[in-house]
């Protein structure tokens, strides 16, 4: 397909599209938009960066027809705020030349401005599993009228935890909705998901997960621990011509503050970071400064960056190895966008080997290994799960000792064949002595032991 055009949409949609600078429809748009004008259930698999956010909204829009109800009429789910609010404004363009009332809710803020909000009408809500749900209970959120339906990057919510409220959202949807689910994976959970509440459904792949992208120039490179690794990419960044605006992966919230203390006092101008411990404000801001490019360097962990459309990234760069091969492509999808170059660097341990295999084997592709610069230094700093386990002996624990040469046998009359306690001794010492039972019976047993 061409042009937007011959999908025969609304002029409205059609001149906003056109401002964004959108010349023709991606697959998955293309194949998406027919399905979802019919009518019937789709289930989308598509890497980030494909198109997704139109591609389900597009038919929306164009079935969308003006009123005042203030009931919505759509429902969009995502998994973190700061997507919320990336799918809003993207909406807000979307609808430029439209008279479409759109809102996002999620949790960190007061929700009493969003109940207020909800009370002046909206067509549109975008939200987050759990604050979305939150609304709904109190009655301030009404889904009575809602006929579409919208889970995005759903195996992340799975992720996140958020199946009791995915779940309880159905419950309290009409059962005559259209369903459109769209994910980056396919896993056992998301299966169970479309299983247990989505009716015959449409199924539309695009860019599987292990299939890298033809414009991102991947690489790789052996280094021996974190603070060593911390080093190359210090080394790395310095080049501020070639690595023009770098998105840096970590595996959890604890390695990215970690990392983010040793480059500050370098980089601090350049830095920014953002993940989940992270206030809505800090992390909203750190978003702005690099995609105003206000900073070149942004760190961040896998949840939270998942799906966040940050532009124009020059370089993706894995500090750590995912323990998940599809976690790898989830990653480099952040470059490489609207058929620009883009580059993807990636830093492993020798205990992280296994793991790049397995992404080299998902992808069917040897990542091309750099060698190590001379020139960085390969640092002893260990961090505290680097550092090897010392076992120590427990000092309490008995040991049998050999037999030296003052050991002599025990005496016949000494060798017991049971052991008997000091208290147990003693009775039948004192029963001896005074001639009393040892155990208890009759008189006359009694009696009859002391003749």
């Amino acid at each position: 397909m061409e042009s937007f055009e011959e999908l025969n949409i609304s002029k409205q949609l059609l001149n906003a599209i056109t401002d964004l600078g959108f010349e023709k429809p991606t697959p998955i748009q293309e194949e998406a938009f027919p399905i979802a004008m019919s009518g019937k259930n789709i289930v989308g698999i598509a890497q980030t960066g494909t198109g997704k956010t139109l591609a389900y909204m597009l038919p929306i829009l164009q079935q969308f027809k003006f009123s005042k109800d203030y009931k919505p009429k759509a429902i969009i789910l995502v998994p973190t705020r700061e997507l919320v609010i990336q799918v809003v404004e993207q909406i807000e363009l979307f609808t430029k030349y439209m008279t479409t009332r759109v809102l996002g809710v999620y949790g960190g803020v007061n929700i009493k401005t969003q109940m207020g909000q909800l009370t002046q009408g909206v067509d549109i809500v975008v939200g987050t599993p759990g604050r979305l749900y939150d609304l709904a209970a109190n009655r301030s959120l009404l889904l009575q009228n809602v006929k579409k339906l919208v889970i995005d990057e759903v195996d992340v919510m799975l992720d996140l935890g958020f199946r009791f409220q995915l779940n309880n959202i159905f419950e309290l949807l009409p059962e005559k909705r259209q369903n459109s689910m769209f994910s980056a994976t396919m896993t056992e959970d998301v299966e169970i998901l479309i299983t247990e509440n989505f009716i015959e459904p449409e199924f539309i792949a695009i860019a599987l997960s292990g299939t890298p992208l033809d414009n991102i120039a991947q690489s790789c490179y052996p280094v021996t621990n974190f603070y060593t690794k911390v080093n190359l990419l210090a080394h790395l960044l310095k080049d501020k011509s070639k690595y023009q605006k770098v998105l840096i992966f970590m595996d959890s919230k604890k390695n990215a503050d970690r990392l983010f203390e040793a480059l500050e006092e370098e980089f601090w101008k350049d830095l920014g970071i953002i993940h989940s411990n992270k206030s809505q404000n800090n992390r909203m801001a750190a978003i702005e400064r690099f995609n105003d490019n206000a900073s070149r360097i942004l760190i961040a962990s896998d949840l939270i960056a998942r799906g966040l459309d940050l532009a124009n990234i020059s370089h993706v760069i894995s500090f750590d190895t995912p323990k998940y091969p599809e976690n790898y492509m989830h990653r480099i999808g952040r470059t490489g966008r609207a058929e620009k170059i883009g580059e993807s660097v990636l830093f492993y341990t020798e205990a992280e080997e296994e793991w790049k295999l397995a992404i080299e084997k998902l992808m069917e592709y040897t990542i091309p290994a750099l060698p190590f610069p001379e020139e960085v230094k390969v640092s002893k700093q260990l961090t505290l799960e680097e550092q090897p386990r010392i076992i120590e002996k427990n000092p309490h624990k008995k040991t049998q000792r050999e037999a030296g040469p003052g050991f002599h046998e025990k005496k016949d009359s000494n060798k017991k064949t049971t052991n008997l306690g000091g208290g147990q001794k003693l009775k039948i010492k004192k029963a001896k002595k005074y001639k009393k039972p040892i155990t208890r019976g009759s008189k006359e047993m009694n009696m009859k032991k002391r003749k």
